[in-house]
């Protein structure tokens, strides 16, 4: 079965073509500036579309997977569902909303070793401020995984 993989443009970090998990499990990928451009590669044969780094494309990516999806085309998404802030995050809340499944993964905090559900933004050393940019592309250099409890951003009093 032909499966396509997509990333945003932005999405920088590793190689410009493949999609690479933190432990270095890599898949060819296809760079994409808008979710439109999907439509483009999408053919008779093809029985699945994967999205990476969801939160980075606007609302126009929720259209495009009900699209795909109300084609008979499986539709898998991923992305964060907060952003550094602990947030909801770009589109994600609404494809969330309008999947038929959903898995939620945890990573481990890096201070305690709990279960993770937030992203800290980490800038110098320190705990990122509220009002600095939502889309700030990085690695490890400049987040980390934490829990409730252990993420932190600092705001004016």
């Amino acid at each position: 079965k032909k499966v396509l993989v997509f990333k945003p443009k932005i999405d920088n970090r590793y190689g410009a073509e493949e999609v690479v998990s933190h432990n270095q499990s890599r898949i060819k990928s296809i760079i994409i500036g808008s979710a439109k451009e999907i439509y483009n590669y999408i053919t008779e044969d093809i029985y699945a579309v994967a999205v990476d780094e969801a939160q980075f494309f606007d609302k126009e990516l929720v259209d495009v997977c009900e699209d795909l999806a109300n084609h008979k085309i499986r539709v898998i998404v991923a992305g964060l569902d907060k952003d550094f802030r602990g947030e909801p995050f770009g589109v994600m809340p609404e494809i969330l909303a309008r999947a038929e499944y959903v898995t939620k993964l945890q990573a481990i905090c890096n201070v305690c070793g709990a279960p993770a559900t937030r992203t800290q933004r980490i800038i110098n050393g320190k705990p990122a401020h509220y009002n600095d940019p939502i889309i700030l592309v990085g690695a490890q250099e400049h987040y980390e995984s934490r829990c409730r409890h252990c993420h932190i951003v600092i705001k004016d009093e």
